[in-house]
């Protein structure tokens, strides 16, 4: 393996070929993932050919920008895989970085130790002095590829992103959690501020459009899909639901009833002007399911989950982008988030297994399983909704 030459050859191409709207992922990012993988890989007692191999995958893990923004993960590793042969590379070592190239897509899923080290060194600004300065460059780079918008849009991904992280390994968990944390607590202050900084009105028209369209969207789904065919979702729409179908109350007034504990604790933990905007959605949505009649467009389960979870999420997404919230299930998850050590991501995935566990006990296993997928369809519509078609 010859790593200095393949390592002068990707640089050359990194520092030229770049489109210009990268701020982020250029040169100097793959340059301190190299390092960074190199003093976790040290630390954690990696071989050194190993290392190569760490180095390498950190080497090509982004270059992918080079032809595109989208999926450039498998970019990056078609570049791999056209160009380390040149550079005695095997089959099997090509395969080993292509997977640690892999893993690094959010959310980021690696399979060994190798593959775990990288994904920490790709993210371990996240626990460094430097972190507002790479993120603010970061910032730049999503407002130009249309991944966020604002800045209060970009504070409240970044606070949820910094929340449900965790590093891999033992080394960055030591020596980067303590500075993470302060700077999470930092991005909590200029969210706050944000939130209490009055908007222009452009931006207020685009998140009453926003807002609109998504209670339309979200109400469409309920009465169009779910509710004629007694399906469910997860969070606090899917308890409404089981509510609604148990006990049959009104589920406009369920779903005001249930959100609004969830909404005053928002109030005191994310900001006034949220809650106040999130009361506003939850009883739109409210007076959109008393209007809407109950139709069944269709009979199919499988059509039924898709796009029930794809309006749904087209609903919710819209209105998280007008910065608001028709499900308060995440201001639970931050509330719980700072009493355990768990993930926002787990503790949500653990209220929403209780969900379904009590959908197949009272409705029958096809249901719940039928609910599970329209829960991740929502999901998916609302990742592509708030962070664009990367996600």
């Amino acid at each position: 393996m010859h790593f200095d030459k393949v390592y002068d050859f990707m640089m050359g191409k990194l520092q030229k070929g770049l489109p210009s709207y990268i701020a982020y992922h250029d040169e100097e990012h793959t340059r301190q993932v190299i390092a960074n993988a190199e003093e976790l890989a040290i630390a954690e007692n990696i071989s050194a050919e190993e290392i190569i191999l760490l180095k390498t995958a950190a080497l090509f893990h982004d270059t992918g920008f080079l032809q595109h923004h989208q999926d450039h993960e498998e970019l990056s590793c078609k570049l791999a895989r056209k160009y380390l042969p040149d550079y005695n590379y095997s089959p099997d070592q090509i395969d080993r970085i292509c997977r640690m190239i892999m893993a690094t897509r959010l959310a980021q899923s690696p399979t060994d130790r190798l593959g775990e080290i990288l994904c920490d060194a790709d993210l371990y600004y996240l626990g460094t002095a430097d972190y507002a300065k790479r993120a603010a460059k970061l910032f730049q780079e999503f407002k130009k590829t249309g991944i966020v918008q604002t800045e209060k849009e970009w504070l409240l991904r970044q606070m949820e992103f910094l929340s449900s992280h965790k590093y891999f390994t033992h080394t960055a968990n030591e020596t980067l959690g303590p500075q993470k944390k302060a700077n999470l607590q930092v991005l909590q202050g200029r969210l706050d501020s944000s939130l209490k900084h009055p908007a222009n009105p452009l931006e207020w028209l685009q998140d009453i459009i926003l807002t609109i369209l998504g209670v339309l969207f979200a109400g469409a789904s309920l009465k169009l899909f779910l509710v004629p065919n007694h399906f469910f979702d997860g969070g606090i729409t899917g308890i409404s639901l089981l509510v609604h179908e148990i006990y049959h109350f009104n589920l406009g007034l369920v779903i005001l009833v249930l959100n609004l504990p969830l909404i005053i604790a928002g109030y005191f933990m994310v900001g006034k002007r949220f809650a106040f905007r999130t009361l506003i959605c939850v009883m739109l949505l409210g007076i959109c399911l008393m209007l809407l009649p109950n139709y069944a467009v269709t009979a199919d389960k499988l059509l039924i989950s898709i796009f029930g979870g794809v309006f749904l999420g087209i609903g919710v997404g819209l209105i998280m982008r007008a910065g608001a919230a028709v499900d308060g299930i995440e201001v639970l998850a931050l509330y719980t988030l700072k009493r355990t050590s768990f993930t926002i991501t787990e503790i949500i995935l653990g209220i929403n297994i209780i969900i379904f566990i009590i959908a197949a006990f009272n409705f029958g296993i096809e249901t719940a399983l039928y609910s599970i997928l329209t829960y991740f369809t929502a999901t998916r519509s609302i990742d592509y909704i708030v962070e664009g078609l990367q996600a």
